[in-house]
């Protein structure tokens, strides 16, 4: 019985969902995950530190010995330097998550806070540091704040749309009519869009070459004692959040110049 109410009214909502509402709810996930790509690192909570842009850990493995190597035999003191550490550090957009010893994380914006509750075996190499380096001169989160709010003021744009409502017609019979959205509120909302999807591809691009350069030379420097990796979680965060806003922008282009097209055939 439950079912059938629930499938009855679906059957009467799904009629009433305009066009727009499928957009808003593209742009709605979108916000969502960017601004989970920007949360990444900031607390200890639950999944939080597994968002993260690059990760630095000491691990030993084989060195790799090359041709243009002035000291190859450095591995060596480096790895005497690093010793039994196997302290772990991700870097996000605002924090930095350090594991000292294999258990959980610790999570700061302030890297020194962060350093004073570590020992020296613990991170000899100054790896928190290196990425507060990194955080501080390389990572740039604004452009995507300033998307999600563009995308925000666009969602709003949205909502302000017509949808379906009863109109009486001359024989006194009711109908189901859905008036053409506003042209420059239309236009408006796309510009945001398209603004926002443009900032979010230059922010993901950033931040995917900016990592991996950082994790290719920190690895290259602490060569068979030091590894780093990208974090997976956050580049999907990204490109998807810019594919969502992508579909918006299109979705938006093609239903603005269908309206144009339906008033020229009309006028005609």
């Amino acid at each position: 019985m439950a079912t059938l109410r629930f499938s009855l009214g679906m059957q009467r909502l799904v009629p009433f969902l305009g066009y727009h509402h499928v957009l808003m709810i593209l742009i709605a996930i979108a916000i969502v995950l960017l601004s989970l790509l920007l949360a990444g690192c900031s607390s200890s909570s639950p999944g939080i530190p597994g968002i993260f842009l690059i990760s630095l850990y000491y691990l030993p493995y084989p060195p790799v010995f090359d041709t243009a190597q002035v000291d190859p035999g450095v591995t060596n003191a480096i790895a005497n330097i690093v010793g039994r550490a196997q302290l772990e550090v991700r870097v996000g957009y605002f924090g930095i998550c350090v594991n000292p010893d294999g258990g959980s994380f610790l999570c700061s914006n302030n890297a020194s806070a962060l350093a004073a509750q570590v020992s020296v075996d613990h991170d000899p190499l100054n790896l928190i540091w290196v990425a507060s380096t990194f955080k501080d001169a390389i990572v740039f989160p604004y452009l995507i704040i300033v998307a999600i709010i563009l995308a925000f003021v666009c969602f709003i744009l949205l909502a302000t749309f017509p949808g379906w409502h009863e109109e009486t017609d001359e024989r006194g019979s009711e109908r189901d009519v859905k008036p053409f959205p506003s042209r420059p509120v239309s236009q408006s909302a796309l510009a945001l869009i398209f603004i926002a999807s443009v900032f979010v591809l230059v922010s993901v691009l950033w931040q995917h070459t900016a990592s991996v350069a950082a994790s290719t030379i920190a690895q290259d420097l602490g060569n068979g004692s030091v590894q780093s990796g990208v974090g997976t979680t956050a580049m999907v965060l990204g490109w998807f959040g810019f594919a969502l806003l992508i579909v918006v922008t299109i979705g938006l282009l093609v239903m603005i110049l269908s309206i144009k097209l339906l008033d020229e055939l009309v006028d005609e």
